[in-house]
Parts: structure tokens; C-alpha cells; sequence
């Protein structure tokens, strides 16, 4: 059996020390990059390898991108292969925020052509609450190859978005909380507003108050609701810097509603270029 979207902390348990089996920490602050290796060093899930946000997981910034550009696909390939990730490997991948973080990863290795990757539903949390064991021990990584099927349709440009919405055969959604999308508040990018358009949905809205995800169906039905006559690949997602975005498109996965992209540059790019329009409600 192989897991390509959620995986629960007891299916992990009972797997974990299987050879195929790979687990990647991908916990990160935005206020304290270095605060998710600082959690992994004091205690990991068993055998999980650490993936940084910032290093490995994206590239640089420059002036024209946003605050997380997706990595160097040659780079992330054989940092995958000295990780110990071949094409065969079940990859479960995991955070301390509902799987905002992990969610990257997991889109990052779907668009490399590997399926078999998934998340772990209430991350670290569940996995604690069920009185399984975590470890500072690091594992013992084996390197392997990886080879890479780049999908490049999973994501979209600035201009394809631009020219899909005009066109009115896309449909974008934002997973920032309501006050950055309505730009009453905004605590990280130097310009607060939406793209002109686009719809708002939190990442958040994918979980219940525990941090699982919502039921297939609900979330089903909530997509549907929002995305309307457009179907699931002409809807992409977008939030500040591309990373919690992937949240949406895993819940879409979730709700059999597969195909959405992702706007990878996002928010932090889109204001980069004073020409493109900007939404906003302050009141």
C-alpha cells in the first residue's frame, strides 16, 4: 500500500522502520528560521532526516522573486539521493503547524514525478498524542538516486496568472488568513492587499480544531463551493511566498479534486512589479 496525500501517526508507527520508509522534519518559523532544526535536534520522530525551508526546500531571493523561489530542481535531486530518496521510497513528511510547512515538500516531490509521498495528518502533535516515541538520535543515511521527472505544469508564472485570470480560464485562490487578503494587516511583505480576483481561503479552513485534515467529502464540497464551474486544474493557489499554498492544493488532492497549480512565486513576487494590480479592503 502506498500513501500520496495523508498518512495517520499509527499507519506511520507501524511502518516507520520499514527500508523504503523515509520521514523528513520540515518544521519552520518565519519569525526564527532556525527554530525548526533547533526542534528536530531535541527530539525527531524516529529516523526522520531534516529538510530547512530556506536551504534546501528554495532558492536565494533576488529582486524580482518572492520570499521563497523554488529550489534548484538539479540541486534538490541530489540532495534527495544523498538523503536517501529513490524513486521507490515512501516519503511521509511532517511539521508542528498542520502541515503548512510539510505541504512544500510534499508538492516539491509530486512535481518531481514522485507520487509516493505524504503527509503526516496533525503532524508531530498527533504523533505525541498518541504517546509515540520521538528521539534526537540522527539516523543513519544510505545515499541513493534519484532521478527527476520534472512536471513544470505544476506551477504557474506571474504572467499565466496575469493572463488566465484576464482570460477567465483560471481561477486563483489565497490561502493567507483574511486580514493579509483583504490588507487590513500585514505583518511580513512590504505591500498588503490581493491579487485582483482572486478568492480567499485559509489554509487554516483545511483543518478541524485539532489539526487534522476535514473529511474528504467537506472539503469536497467547500472547494466546489468556492471554485464553482472551473474545474480543479483551471484553479491555482497562491499565499505569501508559495509555501502554505500548497496546503490548498494538497486538500484539493484530499478531496479527489485533483490538477490545481501552484503560483509559485506568490504574494512576495507579485508585488515586486509596481504594474501589477493590487486589491484591498481596510476598513
Amino acid at each position: 500500500m502506498t500513501y500520496t496525500t495523508l498518512i495517520s501517526a499509527s499507519e506511520l508507527a507501524r511502518r516507520i522502520n520499514k527500508p523504503d520508509w523515509l520521514v523528513f522534519d520540515c518544521r519552520f518559523s518565519l519569525a526564527d528560521p532556525e527554530a525548526g532544526a533547533r526542534a528536530y535536534r531535541q527530539g525527531h520522530i524516529p529516523n526522520a532526516r531534516y529538510a530547512d525551508l530556506n536551504r534546501q526546500l528554495s532558492k536565494p531571493v533576488n529582486s524580482y522573486s518572492g520570499r521563497h523561489p523554488l529550489p534548484d530542481f538539479a540541486a534538490l535531486t541530489k540532495q534527495l539521493g544523498a538523503w536517501g530518496v529513490g524513486n521507490r521510497s515512501q516519503v511521509v513528511v511532517y511539521d508542528d503547524a498542520g502541515g503548512a510547512f510539510a505541504g512544500r515538500l510534499w508538492w516539491l516531490l509530486r512535481s518531481m514525478g514522485h507520487e509516493t509521498v505524504a503527509v503526516l495528518d496533525g503532524g508531530i502533535q498527533q504523533w505525541q498524542k498518541q504517546q509515540l516515541p520521538l528521539t534526537t538520535i540522527l539516523p543513519k543515511v544510505v545515499a541513493s538516486q534519484f532521478r527527476c521527472y520534472l512536471n513544470s505544469e505544476a506551477w504557474l508564472s506571474a504572467r499565466q496568472v496575469e493572463n488566465g485570470l484576464a482570460a477567465r480560464t483560471l481561477t486563483l485562490i489565497d490561502a493567507r488568513t483574511p486580514e493579509r487578503y483583504l490588507g487590513r494587516k500585514e505583518p511580513i511583505d512590504p505591500v498588503a492587499g490581493h491579487v485582483p480576483k482572486a478568492l480567499n481561503r485559509p489554509f487554516q479552513a483545511n483543518l478541524t480544531p485539532e489539526g487534522l485534515f476535514l473529511p474528504a467529502a467537506r472539503l469536497k464540497r467547500e472547494f466546489q463551493a468556492l471554485i464553482g464551474s472551473y474545474a480543479a486544474t483551471q484553479t491555482a493557489h497562491m499565499c505569501g511566498s508559495g509555501v502554505t499554498a500548497c496546503h490548498n492544493v494538497l486538500a484539493m488532492e484530499v478531496a479527489g479534486l485533483p490538477g490545481s497549480k501552484l503560483y509559485a512565486g506568490s504574494w512576495s513576487e507579485w508585488i515586486t512589479d509596481k504594474n501589477r494590480g493590487v486589491a484591498r479592503e481596510n476598513a
